[in-house]
């Protein structure tokens, strides 16, 4: 018997092949570059493949009224690629940077006007109403028991002495429970890697400096807006690690 997918990822299911496919063209030059891997036509088809078995393995966490859906379909196809890529003995080390730069490139594509607008949004007063909402609800027994595979979170105002304007605390993570289950949790951080380059993108400067992926109690994000001036700050977020 086939594998279902859930209604709400087959909704989304055009848009989220068409974001691969384009992934895939912004990683070719990359992949021919840094790897040995010649058939390029042959991994893209294998990654499109695996794609539709991520499609059925990707968990309902809410759909529309939960901010985590989109994380999903935004991110979830990136274990396709690195589940390939393994496959192919590509080291771990590279494929996150295969990874992370072709996601970089797709990001950048969107014009600039239109990714700042969106992180002021994200950073608005109005979005952190919605975050402290749903953080609230995602600790929940409720939530929990209705969607097990949901990330659960706490959301963060400052004290007197921090310079962030809020954060998240997430003390379980959705990635890492499709990971544990589908056996990716040595590529998770291929995932992790990708949220620096996200918010730069969008203006806004995250500092985090552990992970539940990496053995934490919790994954501490911290959020504050980027200088637009063209000074130093405004592209310190794109060179953002974690430090383990």
């Amino acid at each position: 018997m086939a594998e279902l997918i859930h209604p709400f990822y087959e909704q989304h299911r055009d848009a989220m092949e068409a974001a691969m496919r384009h992934r895939l063209d912004l990683a070719e030059p990359i992949l021919r570059e840094r790897t040995d891997l010649t058939d390029i036509d042959r991994i893209r088809r294998e990654v499109m493949d695996e794609f539709a078995i991520v499609l059925t393995q990707m968990p309902y966490v809410g759909g529309a009224s939960s901010r985590m859906s989109d994380v999903f379909v935004r991110l979830t196809g990136f274990m396709a690629t690195s589940r390939v890529l393994r496959r192919h003995g590509v080291p771990l080390p590279d494929i996150r940077e295969i990874e992370r730069e072709s996601y970089k490139a797709q990001l950048l594509a969107t014009p600039e006007a239109k990714r700042l607008a969106a992180g002021d949004k994200f950073m608005s007063p109005e979005n952190r109403a919605v975050l402290r909402e749903q953080a609230a609800i995602s600790t929940t027994d409720k939530h929990q028991a209705e969607f097990p595979d949901d990330f659960v979170y706490d959301f963060v105002e400052p004290g007197p002495n921090d310079d962030f304007e809020f954060g998240i605390n997430y003390r379980a993570c959705g990635f890492c429970k499709f990971a544990s289950r589908h056996g990716d949790k040595d590529i998770l951080p291929s995932i992790c890697g990708l949220d620096f380059d996200a918010y730069a993108t969008l203006g806004i400067h995250l500092e985090r400096t552990q992970t539940l992926a990496g053995g934490a109690s919790h994954c501490n994000f911290r959020f504050s807006p980027m200088q637009r001036d063209g000074s130093p700050d405004a592209t310190k977020s794109s060179r953002g690690r974690d430090q383990q």
